[in-house]
């Protein structure tokens, strides 16, 4: 891999949503789904935000997606709705569950906001982000956009990567204590980066069908993805996919569609979003000071020899977060020459750095 430039973030944006509107998309969403994609990058979650571009570009242009959805609640019930996303782009139909998220939390003190016909949305922490920022407790879970692991002991690639992120607010002046992370040991985006960069892949990651360790990024369709604490993440995937997936009425397991070998295919994409008021529960500043304390004595806690300093889940994002606006988004040479393509594909001024 080649020592990355780095693409200002309002150069991205406007790029991003050039090449959507190029290609159909709407000028208000188009640049609601490059803010939103973006913020991805600026997390820190590379194989989530721009890299993705030229895949949605396909997607729309093999008519996978609809452009003009009607995104709407479909069924509601006190603190829960289902939200039919009409296949639109799945940043649209987060975001829309965020803002009811949002609202609901509010009225009830606890809310669980579920999806179907949505589609890939980036990465998981940039909408429980969203909801800490305003002060919420959020949880996400989602079915993945293609099945990469077979169940504990099998073969059968009948589960996907199934993110789940909470986030947890902190106080004014403190990071938010998030974690986002795949139910795989890593996110099938990182074994696509790796394949991109011509670079291997490190073996616990994959296993052939015999079990066999894969390092070769290019054999990815040949093996499966390995859970996260071996049966316990698998275990973990299945309860995903059934409560965002099969709950929602979205595919879940044979049904899950592989959105990058069938490009016109509606992927049905599922993902709940719950959201909870922490003032539901007690006086809100009082939370975050019990937050910030069981933080605190973490940070303060003793370390192993060779360890530096404790870390606390959120930090890397949001140290992420904070050089990314300033330096920009990381470009390598692959990267850059993949994003060039696209553009001159779209007829959008290809990216000069």
């Amino acid at each position: 891999m080649t020592n990355p430039q780095h693409l200002p973030v309002q150069e991205a944006i406007a790029f991003i949503a050039a090449i959507f509107t190029s290609v159909g998309v709407p000028a208000a969403d188009a640049q609601s789904v490059a803010h939103l994609m973006v913020q991805s990058d600026l997390s820190g979650a590379d194989g989530h935000g721009i890299f993705r571009l030229p895949a949605y570009v396909k997607r729309i242009r093999a008519g996978g997606i609809n452009l003009h959805p009607q995104i709407r609640i479909e069924r509601e019930r006190g603190g829960t709705a289902l939200l039919n996303g009409d296949n639109a782009l799945g940043h649209l139909v987060m975001a829309r569950s965020v803002d009811l998220a949002i609202q609901k939390s509010c009225e009830h003190g606890v809310c669980w906001i579920g999806s179907h016909h949505g589609n890939h949305s980036g990465a998981a922490s940039v909408y429980v982000r969203m909801l800490a920022e305003r002060g919420l407790v959020g949880i996400y879970m989602a079915v993945g956009n293609a099945n990469h692991m077979a169940p504990w002991g099998g073969v059968d690639l009948l589960l996907s990567t199934n993110p789940i992120a909470i986030a947890v607010p902190a106080g004014k002046d403190r990071p938010i204590v998030l974690l986002d992370m795949a139910t795989t040991v890593a996110a099938y985006g990182k074994v696509k980066l790796a394949a991109q960069r011509g670079e291997s892949i490190p073996e616990g990651w994959m296993i052939d069908q015999l079990g066999n360790p894969i390092v070769d990024p290019k054999r990815a369709s040949e093996g499966s993805l390995l859970p996260i604490g071996g049966y316990k993440g698998y275990g973990l995937a299945l309860m995903i996919s059934l409560l965002a997936g099969s709950l929602n009425g979205a595919a879940a397991g044979k049904e899950t569609i592989d959105f990058n070998a069938h490009h016109d295919v509606i992927t049905n994409t599922g993902q709940a979003l719950i959201a909870v008021d922490p003032d539901a529960f007690g006086e809100r500043e009082v939370f975050t000071q019990r937050v910030c304390a069981v933080v605190d004595d973490i940070k303060q806690s003793r370390l192993l020899p060779g360890v530096d300093r404790m870390h606390v889940p959120g930090e890397g994002s949001a140290e992420s977060i904070q050089k990314r606006s300033k330096e920009g988004i990381p470009m390598t040479s692959e990267l850059l020459k993949a994003l060039n393509e696209c553009a001159v594909e779209c007829g959008v001024t290809a990216l000069n750095l």
